[in-house]
C-alpha cells in the first residue's frame, strides 16, 4: 500500500508523507505571492437543475482520490531549505465542498470569494468548491463586477448576449484555485471526474478538433520582442486593492469552413484590436503589442497530469498592423496571426522560459532565491507583455451530472490579473456560445472601464467575421 492510499490515524500517518519538489512554475508563483492580489483561478459552472449536497461531497471526494497529485500541502521547512516541497495527503484536509447561504448577491458574493480569498496552501488540496443555488439570471444579460459593482443596466450593448435575458433557477458551482500549485484546465478534468461519479454519466472528453497544417513562417515574419511592448493605458483606478472581473456571453464568431486560421486567432486579433482601440483612446503612444497565450498540451482524459501545466508563448503585433483598423486588411491579418500562433507552438520552450529554471536551481535558500526573484520581476516589468488571453476553447467534458441537476449551458474561466499586466483575457465555449471574462487589477481599471472594454471586445471579435 503506497503512502498515498494509507489510511491515517489519530495520532499521525503510519509513515511519512511523500514529498515533492515544486515544479518551476510553482517556485516562482510561491516567490511573488502578494496578498493584496491573490492568484487565484476561478472556475464558474452553471447548471441547469439541482444537486444533492451529500451525493456531491461523495462524488468530489472520490474524485479527488482517483487523481491523488491534487491532494497535497506546502511542507513545513527552515527559511535556509533550498527547496519548496509539496506533501501529498491521503485525503484533504478540510472539507472542500461548501455551500453558501442562497440570496439575492449569493452569485456575487461568491466571484468576490473567488478573487479576494485564496485557498492555503497549507491546507489540501489547495482548491474549493462552492455551490450556489438558484443563482438566477444566465449571466450575459446582466454583467457584473465581481466585487461589488452594480448590474449592468438591461438594454446596453447591441449583442444577443444581452438579450439573452431567460432567468435560470438553477445551480452554479464556483471552484477557487490556489494559482501555485494548480491550474484550470487540471482542476476542470478533476470536476468531470465528479460528475460522472455523480451523475453516473459518461463525461469522457470530446475528440480535439482537427487542425489545417501551414508550413512555418519565416522569422522576418514575426515583430521583434526586444523592445519593451505596450502597456494598458490606465482607466480610473480604483482605490481599494485586488481585482475587478466581468463575464458575458457572446456568439461564437463565425468562420469560414477551410479557413486556415482558428477561432483561437480570432480571439488573438480582437484583443490586440480592442487593446489597441483603448490606447488610442487614452492617448497612449504606439507601441508593439505582445500577447501572452498558454499552450496546454495534456491530454484530457484521467491520465492528464494534474498540476501547473501549461506553457506560454509570446504573440506580438506591431502598431501599423492595428493602427486604424480597415476591415479590408481583416483576412491578412488573420492569416498572419495564425501563421505566428502555429509556429510559436511549435517551438519547444521551458514553460518559463529559459531564465526561469535557472531561478529555481537550488543554488541558494529559498529565501534568497525568493528575493532576487521578486527584484528581477520588478526589474523587467517594462518588458512583461501587454496581456494575457487563455483561451480554454470548447470544454472538453460533457460536464453532466445527470437526469436532476443536467448538463453544464456555461462555463466560465478567469486568470489572475496583477500588475504590470494589469488585465487578463479568458475564453471558453460551451453549447455553441463563447463565454467571457475580463480580470484587471482595480489599480489600473474600474468596473466601467472594463464594461467598455468588453463592448470594444465584442465590436471586434464580429469584424473578424470575414469571408475569404
Amino acid at each position: 500500500m503506497t503512502a498515498l492510499q494509507q489510511p491515517a490515524r489519530a495520532d499521525g500517518p503510519l509513515r511519512p508523507p511523500v514529498r515533492v519538489p515544486f515544479p518551476v512554475v510553482d517556485e516562482v508563483a510561491r516567490h511573488c505571492l502578494q496578498e493584496e492580489e491573490p492568484e487565484t483561478v476561478h472556475i464558474e459552472v452553471h447548471l441547469p437543475g439541482r444537486l444533492d449536497a451529500g451525493r456531491l461531497r461523495t462524488a468530489f471526494t472520490e474524485a479527488l482520490r482517483r487523481h491523488p497529485r491534487i491532494l497535497m500541502r506546502e511542507a513545513p521547512g527552515r527559511w535556509y531549505r533550498r527547496r519548496y516541497e509539496w506533501e501529498l495527503t491521503a485525503e484533504p484536509d478540510v472539507e472542500v465542498v461548501g455551500f453558501p447561504v442562497p440570496g439575492r448577491d449569493a452569485l456575487r458574493e461568491a466571484r468576490t470569494r473567488a478573487l479576494t480569498e485564496a485557498p492555503p496552501l497549507s491546507l489540501s488540496p489547495p482548491i474549493r468548491l462552492e455551490v450556489v443555488e438558484g443563482a438566477g439570471p444566465v449571466e450575459g444579460s446582466e454583467a457584473t463586477d465581481a466585487v461589488g459593482a452594480p448590474p449592468r443596466e438591461r438594454g446596453q450593448g447591441n449583442s444577443p448576449a444581452h438579450s439573452n435575458a431567460g432567468h435560470r433557477q438553477g445551480t452554479v458551482l464556483f471552484l477557487t484555485i490556489n494559482h501555485t500549485a494548480l491550474d484550470g484546465p487540471a482542476c476542470l478534468r478533476v470536476l468531470a471526474t465528479a460528475a460522472e461519479l455523480y451523475g453516473g454519466k459518461d463525461n469522457s472528453p470530446a475528440a480535439a478538433p482537427t487542425r489545417t497544417t501551414e508550413t512555418h513562417p519565416q522569422p522576418e515574419a514575426i515583430p521583434s520582442n526586444w523592445s519593451p511592448p505596450a502597456r494598458v493605458a490606465p482607466g480610473t483606478p480604483e482605490t481599494s486593492p485586488g481585482n475587478g472581473m466581468l463575464v458575458t456571453e457572446l456568439p461564437l464568431p463565425h468562420r469560414p469552413k477551410g479557413s486556415p486560421y482558428t477561432v483561437n486567432d480570432q480571439l488573438m486579433v480582437t484583443t490586440a484590436l480592442t487593446i489597441a482601440h483603448w490606447n488610442r483612446e487614452h492617448g497612449a503612444r504606439p507601441r508593439p503589442l505582445r500577447i501572452t497565450m498558454p499552450v496546454d498540451d495534456r491530454p484530457r482524459d484521467a491520465t492528464m497530469p494534474i498540476g501547473n501545466g501549461t506553457r506560454l508563448v509570446e504573440v506580438p503585433f506591431a502598431p501599423e498592423e492595428l493602427a486604424a483598423h480597415d476591415p479590408t486588411h481583416m483576412p491578412a491579418l488573420l492569416h498572419r496571426t495564425a501563421t505566428r500562433t502555429r509556429a510559436l507552438k511549435s517551438l519547444p520552450r521551458p514553460q518559463l522560459g529559459h531564465g526561469a529554471s535557472l531561478l529555481t536551481a537550488p543554488w541558494a535558500p529559498v529565501a534568497v532565491r525568493a528575493a532576487l526573484t521578486r527584484g528581477l520581476r520588478r526589474a523587467v516589468a517594462p518588458w512583461t507583455s501587454t496581456t494575457l488571453l487563455s483561451n480554454i476553447g470548447r470544454i472538453p467534458y460533457p460536464l453532466d451530472f445527470g437526469e436532476e441537476a443536467g448538463r453544464a449551458h456555461a462555463v466560465w474561466f478567469s486568470a489572475p490579473a496583477r500588475m504590470p499586466r494589469g488585465l487578463t483575457v479568458t475564453t471558453a465555449s460551451t453549447a455553441g456560445r463563447l463565454h467571457l471574462a475580463l480580470r484587471w487589477s482595480r489599480a489600473l481599471l474600474s468596473h466601467g472601464d472594463g464594461a467598455h472594454l468588453r463592448d470594444l471586445f465584442e465590436h471586434y471579435l464580429h469584424t473578424t467575421e470575414v469571408t475569404p
